[in-house]
């Protein structure tokens, strides 16, 4: 039986992701995540724990994330786990270990991906329906649309 490979993650951006390009014109991005869970201790304290990932999209997935994602934003993300290793600038041999994107959603009301600068938009009414419902925009690697719009 083959192994699985298979990472779940519901968090918010660490940083805006920034969008490279490599030889040949691949674009990859990469960001941290952070995921947080709390708990109860024995004697009744409420503790909070937060763990960072280290997220890498590749190709189309890299372009739509660098275009909609930013700080804060709450995502959903599926990927698998990669281990590599590099030298760093002393010579030294590390491991880094990364969440390799396959899909993502975004979490969250519609307003939240609307652009910040409220000058250069449109009158919006925030009692509006659709402002108000939770809306999930979800772009997947493997789909084959013409545009590049995650929705």
């Amino acid at each position: 039986m083959a192994g699985i490979n298979k990472v779940i993650l519901v968090g918010h951006l660490g940083k805006t992701p920034e969008l490279r390009h490599l030889d040949g014109n691949v674009s990859v991005t990469s960001f941290p995540l952070a995921t947080s869970e709390t708990y109860n201790t024995k004697d009744g304290r409420r503790v909070e724990q937060t763990e960072w990932h280290n997220i890498v999209m590749w190709r189309r997935l890299a372009d739509v994330a660098a275009k909609y994602l930013t700080k804060g934003k709450l995502v959903y993300i599926e990927g698998k786990l990669r281990t590599r290793t590099y030298e760093d600038k002393e010579g030294i041999r590390r491991y880094t270990t990364e969440v390799v994107a396959d899909n993502f959603k975004m979490l969250g009301r519609k307003s939240d991906f609307e652009p910040e600068n409220k000058e250069t938009q449109g009158p919006t009414n925030k009692n509006t329906r659709e402002d108000k419902a939770e809306e999930e925009v979800d772009y997947n690697e493997n789909k084959e649309e013409d545009d590049d719009l995650p929705f």
